[in-house]
This record gives structure tokens, sequence and C-alpha cells, in this order.
């Protein structure tokens, strides 16, 4: 948001424009086309958009600190000395190299093999090289997969195709834990502010039931949420949680917007990470 403030309203009306314009080309590309194309449409919004807040925004060591705390915070409770521990969606990996100190093995996957931290890469760590989808390790050798913020990157075809290969990359017994923001709280990309739903490259945003009956297809059950709240994460009810999601569907737009304008109710919505169990092959 910082690097938002610093950009002006003709800046941030090109960013949505171009967005808009490569999500399109994603969404309408075929899925051999979008093994390609996900790594080209990034590579062009980049070139075309100099003041992308990825690009204009610096971390600081405490920042990144703070930020990989508060994820392992959430990942102790799953992992154990003999984990072997995959994270989709790695970038800089500085997450997956923490995870590491604390698990027999932990794996990287991401499109491309330059990393920034490759000089502080561990003993045990291994970088995976895929094609947006593909989980290229051997069946039944994960205990925990954990992605956090990319489901809402993918095509939903391609998500469905990635979350048949994560089943097939774990043991039986095996957890996904994903982190995505929630449709109804959203748009969460750059489109939040000009439409109602997301049209940038949040190629699909997610109620907690959508993506539980995704998971469920594809595998996974039972199907758990966990919440946090000053920096403490509980497990919350499954299904008084769903029903609140229904109803807010149900409610006028305005008053849908206006009842998740308050921060818990908005924090128990959108903050939710879902914990799902391979039960079986997809």
């Amino acid at each position: 948001m910082e690097a938002e403030s610093r950009r002006s309203a003709a800046q941030i009306r090109e960013h949505y424009e171009i967005e808009k314009e490569l999500a399109a080309r994603l969404r309408g590309g075929t899925a051999e086309q979008r093994k390609q194309l996900y790594g080209q449409v990034y590579d062009e919004m980049y070139r075309r958009i100099p003041h992308h807040p990825m690009l204009t925004r610096k971390v600081s060591p405490a920042e990144r600190a703070v930020l990989i705390s508060a994820q392992m915070e959430f990942l102790t409770r799953f992992i154990a000395k003999d984990t072997t521990y995959l994270e989709v969606g790695a970038g800089d990996c500085a997450l997956t190299f923490e995870v590491a100190k604390r698990v027999r093995k932990a794996i990287g996957v991401e499109v491309s093999a330059e990393i920034p931290l490759a000089d502080q890469r561990p003993r045990n760590f291994e970088l995976v090289l895929s094609d947006g989808t593909s989980i290229p390790v051997p069946a039944a050798s994960v205990d925990v997969v954990y992605s956090h913020q990319l489901m809402e990157h993918l095509h939903p075809e391609d998500a469905r195709v990635q979350l048949v290969n994560l089943n097939r990359s774990l043991r039986r017994g095996g957890v996904y834990l994903c982190l995505t923001p929630n449709r109804l709280t959203g748009p969460h990309d750059i489109s939040r502010g000009f439409d109602t739903v997301a049209t940038g490259l949040h190629l699909h945003e997610y109620t907690n039931a959508e993506l539980f009956d995704l998971l469920h297809s594809c595998g996974f059950e039972p199907l758990m949420l966990y919440n946090s709240l000053r920096g403490h994460t509980f497990r919350i009810p499954t299904r008084p949680l769903l029903a609140i999601e229904s109803w807010l569907m149900r409610q006028p737009a305005e008053r849908a917007a206006a009842l998740l304008s308050r921060p818990l109710l908005r924090n128990l919505i959108n903050n939710c990470r879902v914990v799902a169990v391979k039960a079986r092959m997809a």
C-alpha cells in the first residue's frame, strides 16, 4: 500500500489497463499456450510497468523477517524433523530456507531457476522447476505442501491440474496448506476500485466454499480452516464459516460490502488458511 500511495492516479490506471490486457491473453489461451504464456505475461508486465510496486518497493531485512515469522507461526504445527516439505510458488525461497532448518528436506517449486538467495541455499534444499502446473517430484514423496497467494494467479483449469499433481506428490495423510484471498472481500489485484470482480492477473479468486469443492474433487478430505488473531493461529469451525459466506452471498451487493468492511468479519472471511488432507489419488 505504501508503494501505491507514491503512484499517481494515471500510473495506477495505466497499470490496470495493461494488467487487464495481459490477463485476458492468459484467460483466452489454451492449456498448452498457457505453459509459455505465464512467464511471458509477467515478463511483459514488468517491462511495460516500470513503476510496478514489485519493482519499486524495497523490503527491508526486518520486514522480511516479520513476514517469514508470521508464516512460520502457522507452519510449525504441521512440520517435524522427519518432514519432507514442498512449497509451490516459492519465490525467492526465503521461507523455504527457514523451514529447511526444521525438516528433513525442503523443496521449492518455481518456474525459474533464478532465485535471489541462491548463495544461502541449505544442504537439505532442492529447487524443482515447473511449467506452472507440474509438480515434478516422485509420487507419495512429500508430507506437507504449502502455497501462499498462488492459487488466484492460476487459470481455473490449471489450478485443478496443479492440485491433482500436488495430491499425487503427497503421501496418504499428507497435508496441503493453502492461503489465497477470498473473492467476497475482493478484488485483491489491481482491478480493485475499477471492477467488482478480479480482472487483472488474479485469474480467479475463490470463496472458501468454492475452494473446498475444488479440493474435494481433487482427492482431499477432510478439509479444515485456520485463522489468526493478534499473531495466534487457531482452527475455526468449518460449517458456521461456510454458512456465513453463503448468507453474505445472498445479500444485496451494497449490504454485503458494508458488512465486510467491518474488520472482525473481514478478517474472519479473508484470512482463512485451508488445510486439506490427502485421502485418495485424484
